[in-house]
């Protein structure tokens, strides 16, 4: 069995302060889900549109505590062999070629499968480590089911059995941060292993705090046209509406203009920065009633 370890954060407050640090501004709901998550060893499914910092949350956790970061980019297609382990088929082969002609094959056959062999992928990468690890699984929701399968064996004993080598379990546990973006409902048994911590797009005061956190040196009166430009923006029937992280560029974008008003034609000519469809921008510009 896997040894428990002591709490990631030692309360909700440290996890506010200690992730405001490395630049994630949490409210209380986040900070209170991610001290759970490493207080009851338990996976974290993070749920939301996309670009409201679910991803960075994972980053943050492991800013601020100074732990490894372990990825597993989901995608449709994605096996066993990239999120788990594989072997490294063509030095079997060499080996083969290697071997002594009297070598008998049980030999051959136990030596191509040990350690030296083994490619291990971010879930394995993850149950094995030693040292504080932040295990991602960012897009769970682009699997197909059976991946989620491999997750339920996975995230319910952190252990894994290779028929060549036997069982591998984790010596410590890593805190496990899965992101969804909710194009397809997940089982029921992933989500029953899992804290569930559902992120919106921040209100205008919240995502002025986070644009100025993270853009120094832009003006006050500023910050607060442009959160309330991107908030109606995300009430238009977009495409793709404005993220946190674009929300940030723009900001960043204004300044390197020297922009001190974002008047409407200031608006119009760097929707590009946060509007990435040509009939976004046309739709926010009629509708915004923006002057070119």
């Amino acid at each position: 069995m896997p040894s428990r370890t002591s709490s990631w954060f030692s309360s909700p407050t440290e996890a506010v302060t200690r992730l405001g640090d490395v630049g994630y501004l949490a409210d209380d709901s986040t900070a209170l889900t991610t001290f759970l998550a490493g207080a009851l060893e338990k996976p974290v499914l993070v749920e939301g549109p996309a670009g409201v910092g679910k991803t960075e949350l994972a980053k943050a956790i492991t800013r601020a505590t100074g732990a490894e970061l372990v990825r597993l980019q989901c995608y449709e297609g994605l096996d066993e062999a990239r999120a788990l382990y594989e072997w490294n088929y063509k030095k079997q082969l060499l080996r083969i070629q290697a071997a002594n002609d009297g070598q008998a094959w049980e030999e051959t056959h136990d030596d191509i499968f040990s350690e030296e062999f083994l490619l291990t992928r971010p879930l394995l990468t993850a149950i094995r480590r030693e040292e504080p690890t932040v295990l991602l699984i960012d897009e769970v929701d682009k699997t197909d089911v059976e991946v989620e399968g491999l997750l339920l064996e996975v995230l319910s004993d952190f252990q894994v059995t290779i028929p060549e080598l036997g069982t591998m379990a984790s010596t410590r546990r890593p805190l496990v941060v899965l992101t969804s973006n909710a194009t397809r409902e997940l089982s029921e048994a992933l989500k029953r292993r899992c804290l569930y911590l559902h992120l919106d797009y921040p209100d205008a005061d919240r995502e002025r705090d986070i644009v100025l956190s993270q853009v120094p040196g832009l003006d006050d009166k500023v910050a607060r046209q442009l959160v309330a430009v991107v908030g109606r923006l995300r009430e238009l029937e977009l495409k793709k509406s404005p993220s946190i992280a674009e929300s940030v560029d723009w900001a960043r974008t204004l300044i390197a203009l020297e922009i001190i008003d974002l008047s409407d034609k200031a608006v119009a000519d760097t929707l590009g920065v946060v509007l990435k469809h040509s009939s976004d921008v046309d739709r926010a510009v009629r509708e915004l009633r923006l002057k070119r």
